[in-house]
Protein backbone atom coordinates (compact mmCIF):
# COMPACT_ATOMS: atom_id res chain seq x y z
CA UNK A 1 0.00 0.00 0.00
CA UNK A 2 0.81 3.58 -0.83
CA UNK A 3 0.66 5.24 2.61
CA UNK A 4 -0.59 3.90 5.77
CA UNK A 5 -3.98 2.54 6.04
CA UNK A 6 -6.72 4.78 8.91
CA UNK A 7 -7.92 1.54 9.36
CA UNK A 8 -7.19 -1.58 9.92
CA UNK A 9 -9.96 -4.81 9.66
CA UNK A 10 -8.96 -7.88 11.67
CA UNK A 11 -11.38 -10.90 10.56
CA UNK A 12 -10.30 -14.37 12.22
CA UNK A 13 -11.87 -17.10 10.32
CA UNK A 14 -12.21 -20.80 10.96
CA UNK A 15 -13.86 -23.19 8.30
CA UNK A 16 -16.23 -20.11 7.36
CA UNK A 17 -16.23 -21.24 3.56
CA UNK A 18 -20.16 -20.11 3.51
CA UNK A 19 -20.39 -17.25 4.32
CA UNK A 20 -16.57 -15.42 3.92
CA UNK A 21 -16.69 -14.34 0.96
CA UNK A 22 -19.97 -11.95 1.66
CA UNK A 23 -17.73 -10.30 4.52
CA UNK A 24 -14.80 -9.46 2.47
CA UNK A 25 -17.02 -7.82 0.25
CA UNK A 26 -19.24 -5.73 2.62
CA UNK A 27 -15.64 -4.25 3.50
CA UNK A 28 -14.43 -4.00 -0.08
CA UNK A 29 -17.27 -2.19 -0.28
CA UNK A 30 -16.59 0.49 2.26
CA UNK A 31 -16.99 3.86 1.26
CA UNK A 32 -13.85 4.39 3.72
CA UNK A 33 -11.52 3.12 1.37
CA UNK A 34 -7.93 3.22 2.58
CA UNK A 35 -7.74 0.60 4.96
CA UNK A 36 -6.11 -3.02 5.13
CA UNK A 37 -8.14 -6.27 5.84
CA UNK A 38 -6.02 -8.62 7.55
CA UNK A 39 -7.73 -12.07 7.36
CA UNK A 40 -5.90 -14.63 10.04
CA UNK A 41 -6.89 -18.21 8.69
CA UNK A 42 -6.80 -19.82 11.65
CA UNK A 43 -5.99 -23.33 10.94
CA UNK A 44 -9.29 -24.22 8.87
CA UNK A 45 -9.72 -27.43 7.11
CA UNK A 46 -12.48 -26.47 4.35
CA UNK A 47 -11.75 -24.22 1.37
CA UNK A 48 -11.79 -20.83 3.22
CA UNK A 49 -8.08 -20.49 2.64
CA UNK A 50 -8.98 -20.82 -1.52
CA UNK A 51 -11.97 -18.45 -1.01
CA UNK A 52 -9.69 -15.81 0.69
CA UNK A 53 -7.08 -16.07 -1.81
CA UNK A 54 -9.58 -15.59 -4.93
CA UNK A 55 -9.77 -12.27 -3.76
CA UNK A 56 -7.28 -10.17 -5.88
CA UNK A 57 -7.55 -6.42 -4.12
CA UNK A 58 -4.18 -5.25 -2.66
CA UNK A 59 -5.52 -4.47 0.69
CA UNK A 60 -6.04 -7.75 1.76
CA UNK A 61 -3.68 -9.39 3.73
CA UNK A 62 -3.89 -13.40 4.58
CA UNK A 63 -2.07 -14.83 8.13
CA UNK A 64 -2.66 -18.53 8.20
CA UNK A 65 -2.42 -20.01 11.26
CA UNK A 66 -0.58 -23.52 11.39
CA UNK A 67 -2.99 -25.03 14.19
CA UNK A 68 -6.25 -23.55 15.25
CA UNK A 69 -5.27 -20.89 18.45
CA UNK A 70 -9.10 -19.52 18.92
CA UNK A 71 -10.46 -16.49 18.67
CA UNK A 72 -8.15 -14.44 21.73
CA UNK A 73 -5.00 -15.40 20.07
CA UNK A 74 -5.75 -14.94 16.52
CA UNK A 75 -7.20 -11.73 17.44
CA UNK A 76 -4.20 -10.66 19.62
CA UNK A 77 -1.50 -12.00 16.50
CA UNK A 78 -3.83 -9.81 14.14
CA UNK A 79 -3.25 -6.57 16.21
CA UNK A 80 0.12 -6.81 16.76
CA UNK A 81 0.98 -7.50 13.01
CA UNK A 82 -1.78 -4.59 11.87
CA UNK A 83 -0.49 -1.48 10.50
CA UNK A 84 -2.95 1.32 11.36
CA UNK A 85 -4.13 2.87 14.82
CA UNK A 86 -7.00 1.86 14.58
CA UNK A 87 -9.04 -1.65 14.76
CA UNK A 88 -12.31 -2.75 13.32
CA UNK A 89 -13.18 -6.28 14.52
CA UNK A 90 -15.09 -8.51 11.44
CA UNK A 91 -16.65 -11.83 12.28
CA UNK A 92 -16.21 -14.02 8.68
CA UNK A 93 -19.80 -14.10 8.58
CA UNK A 94 -21.50 -11.11 8.84
CA UNK A 95 -22.17 -8.20 7.10
CA UNK A 96 -20.93 -4.29 7.58
CA UNK A 97 -22.58 -1.82 5.92
CA UNK A 98 -21.24 0.41 3.11
CA UNK A 99 -20.76 3.42 5.55
CA UNK A 100 -19.61 1.81 8.91
CA UNK A 101 -16.07 2.35 8.72
CA UNK A 102 -16.65 5.90 7.78
CA UNK A 103 -19.14 6.69 10.39
CA UNK A 104 -16.33 5.02 13.04
CA UNK A 105 -13.76 6.64 12.05
CA UNK A 106 -15.39 9.81 11.79
CA UNK A 107 -16.18 9.40 15.96
CA UNK A 108 -12.67 8.40 16.70
CA UNK A 109 -11.29 11.35 14.90
CA UNK A 110 -13.38 14.18 16.61
CA UNK A 111 -12.83 12.06 20.14
CA UNK A 112 -9.83 11.34 21.21
CA UNK A 113 -10.58 10.59 24.44
CA UNK A 114 -12.66 7.31 22.89
CA UNK A 115 -11.07 4.51 23.05
CA UNK A 116 -13.97 1.83 21.62
CA UNK A 117 -16.52 2.56 19.32
CA UNK A 118 -19.46 0.15 18.62
CA UNK A 119 -22.85 0.47 16.75
CA UNK A 120 -26.25 -0.84 16.51
CA UNK A 121 -26.66 -4.27 14.47
CA UNK A 122 -29.31 -5.89 12.32
CA UNK A 123 -29.75 -9.42 13.41
CA UNK A 124 -29.93 -11.74 10.31
CA UNK A 125 -30.64 -15.75 10.44
CA UNK A 126 -28.59 -18.07 8.70
CA UNK A 127 -30.05 -17.33 4.94
CA UNK A 128 -29.62 -13.08 5.86
CA UNK A 129 -33.30 -12.90 6.79
CA UNK A 130 -33.98 -10.11 9.64
CA UNK A 131 -35.21 -11.37 12.74
CA UNK A 132 -34.66 -8.49 14.95
CA UNK A 133 -32.68 -5.71 16.08
CA UNK A 134 -29.35 -5.03 18.57
CA UNK A 135 -29.47 -1.10 19.83
CA UNK A 136 -27.25 0.77 22.05
CA UNK A 137 -26.86 3.77 23.85
CA UNK A 138 -24.19 6.21 22.53
CA UNK A 139 -22.62 7.85 25.14
CA UNK A 140 -19.73 6.71 27.75
CA UNK A 141 -21.98 6.52 31.28
CA UNK A 142 -24.70 4.49 29.81
CA UNK A 143 -22.63 2.56 28.19
CA UNK A 144 -20.54 1.33 30.83
CA UNK A 145 -24.03 1.13 33.40
CA UNK A 146 -24.54 -1.89 31.02
CA UNK A 147 -21.90 -3.98 31.67
CA UNK A 148 -22.41 -6.01 34.48
CA UNK A 149 -25.47 -6.90 32.90
CA UNK A 150 -23.95 -7.98 29.17
CA UNK A 151 -21.44 -6.44 26.97
CA UNK A 152 -22.24 -2.54 25.95
CA UNK A 153 -20.83 -3.38 22.29
CA UNK A 154 -21.14 -6.12 20.07
CA UNK A 155 -17.98 -7.41 19.32
CA UNK A 156 -17.96 -7.83 15.12
CA UNK A 157 -19.04 -4.19 15.39
CA UNK A 158 -16.61 -2.05 17.31
CA UNK A 159 -13.80 -0.25 16.04
CA UNK A 160 -10.66 0.22 18.83
CA UNK A 161 -7.06 2.47 19.43
CA UNK A 162 -4.82 -0.23 19.14
CA UNK A 163 -2.86 2.01 21.57
CA UNK A 164 -5.38 1.01 24.20
CA UNK A 165 -5.22 -2.52 23.21
CA UNK A 166 -1.77 -3.09 24.11
CA UNK A 167 -1.50 -0.91 26.66
CA UNK A 168 -4.00 -3.64 28.84
CA UNK A 169 -2.52 -6.49 26.81
CA UNK A 170 -4.60 -7.36 24.57
CA UNK A 171 -7.38 -10.14 24.67
CA UNK A 172 -7.15 -12.73 27.82
CA UNK A 173 -7.05 -16.53 26.09
CA UNK A 174 -8.48 -17.83 29.38
CA UNK A 175 -11.23 -15.68 29.57
CA UNK A 176 -13.07 -17.11 26.02
CA UNK A 177 -15.24 -16.50 25.01
CA UNK A 178 -15.87 -13.59 27.71
CA UNK A 179 -13.02 -12.31 26.26
CA UNK A 180 -14.33 -8.91 25.01
CA UNK A 181 -16.50 -8.00 28.10
CA UNK A 182 -12.89 -8.55 29.98
CA UNK A 183 -11.22 -6.59 27.74
CA UNK A 184 -13.97 -3.80 27.74
CA UNK A 185 -13.83 -3.38 31.49
CA UNK A 186 -10.34 -3.33 31.17
CA UNK A 187 -10.07 -0.22 28.48
CA UNK A 188 -12.98 1.08 30.44
CA UNK A 189 -11.11 1.55 33.62
CA UNK A 190 -9.10 3.97 31.89
CA UNK A 191 -10.68 5.43 28.54
CA UNK A 192 -14.13 6.50 27.10
CA UNK A 193 -17.01 4.44 25.42
CA UNK A 194 -19.03 5.68 22.35
CA UNK A 195 -21.73 4.29 19.98
CA UNK A 196 -22.45 5.23 16.37
CA UNK A 197 -26.26 5.08 17.29
CA UNK A 198 -26.85 3.47 13.71
CA UNK A 199 -27.01 0.01 12.25
CA UNK A 200 -24.26 -0.34 10.48
CA UNK A 201 -23.81 -4.44 10.47
CA UNK A 202 -25.93 -7.53 9.92
CA UNK A 203 -24.80 -9.89 12.62
CA UNK A 204 -25.80 -13.41 11.51
CA UNK A 205 -26.83 -15.98 13.84
CA UNK A 206 -26.53 -19.52 13.27
CA UNK A 207 -27.93 -22.44 14.69
CA UNK A 208 -26.19 -24.27 17.20
CA UNK A 209 -27.18 -26.25 20.09
CA UNK A 210 -25.72 -25.54 23.64
CA UNK A 211 -25.66 -27.84 26.85
CA UNK A 212 -26.88 -26.55 30.16
CA UNK A 213 -23.71 -27.56 31.17
CA UNK A 214 -21.52 -25.69 28.64
CA UNK A 215 -24.06 -22.25 28.97
CA UNK A 216 -23.71 -22.67 32.68
CA UNK A 217 -19.95 -23.07 32.57
CA UNK A 218 -19.76 -19.82 30.00
CA UNK A 219 -21.62 -17.59 32.59
CA UNK A 220 -19.63 -18.60 35.55
CA UNK A 221 -17.03 -17.01 33.62
CA UNK A 222 -18.94 -14.12 32.79
CA UNK A 223 -19.65 -13.73 37.12
CA UNK A 224 -15.69 -14.20 37.40
CA UNK A 225 -15.09 -11.47 34.92
CA UNK A 226 -17.50 -9.13 36.77
CA UNK A 227 -16.09 -10.00 40.24
CA UNK A 228 -12.33 -9.47 38.45
CA UNK A 229 -13.98 -6.06 37.38
CA UNK A 230 -14.56 -5.15 40.81
CA UNK A 231 -11.54 -6.29 42.76
CA UNK A 232 -8.61 -5.28 40.55
CA UNK A 233 -10.59 -1.96 38.67
CA UNK A 234 -12.83 -0.53 40.64
CA UNK A 235 -15.96 -1.34 39.43
CA UNK A 236 -18.99 -0.43 40.93
CA UNK A 237 -22.14 -2.29 40.07
CA UNK A 238 -25.45 -0.87 40.77
CA UNK A 239 -28.25 -2.08 43.56
CA UNK A 240 -29.98 -3.03 39.88
CA UNK A 241 -26.96 -4.97 38.48
CA UNK A 242 -26.70 -6.70 41.97
CA UNK A 243 -30.46 -7.90 41.87
CA UNK A 244 -29.75 -8.67 37.96
CA UNK A 245 -26.66 -10.93 38.37
CA UNK A 246 -28.27 -12.65 41.71
CA UNK A 247 -31.13 -14.29 39.74
CA UNK A 248 -29.02 -14.44 36.59
CA UNK A 249 -27.29 -16.85 39.03
CA UNK A 250 -30.09 -18.91 40.73
CA UNK A 251 -31.85 -19.11 37.09
CA UNK A 252 -29.01 -20.71 35.94
CA UNK A 253 -29.07 -23.84 37.75
CA UNK A 254 -32.94 -24.00 36.90
CA UNK A 255 -33.64 -22.84 33.18
CA UNK A 256 -32.94 -25.13 29.89
CA UNK A 257 -29.60 -23.52 28.11
CA UNK A 258 -32.58 -22.95 25.46
CA UNK A 259 -34.77 -21.21 27.15
CA UNK A 260 -32.25 -19.03 28.76
CA UNK A 261 -30.86 -18.12 25.14
CA UNK A 262 -34.24 -17.52 23.71
CA UNK A 263 -35.48 -15.34 27.17
CA UNK A 264 -31.91 -13.39 26.43
CA UNK A 265 -32.53 -12.66 22.94
CA UNK A 266 -35.93 -11.63 23.38
CA UNK A 267 -35.71 -8.97 25.92
CA UNK A 268 -32.40 -7.70 24.71
CA UNK A 269 -34.10 -7.12 21.03
CA UNK A 270 -36.96 -5.29 22.79
CA UNK A 271 -34.29 -3.02 24.99
CA UNK A 272 -35.89 -5.08 28.43
CA UNK A 273 -32.81 -5.51 30.25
Amino acid sequence: MAKRPLISVVMPAYNAEKYISQAIESILNQSLTNFELLIINDGSTDSTLRIVRSFRDKRIRVVTNRKNLKIAKSLNKAVRLSKAGLIARMDADDISLPDRLEKQYRLLSERPGVAIVGANMIIVDEDGRRISKREYPSEDGELKRLMFRYSPFGHPVVVFRKKAFMEFGGYDPTKVPCEDIDLWFRLGSRYNFATVPEYLIKYRILKFSTSHSKLRDLELLGFKVKLNAITQYGYRPSFYDVVYNFGQFITLWLTPASMRVWMYNFLRSRNLI
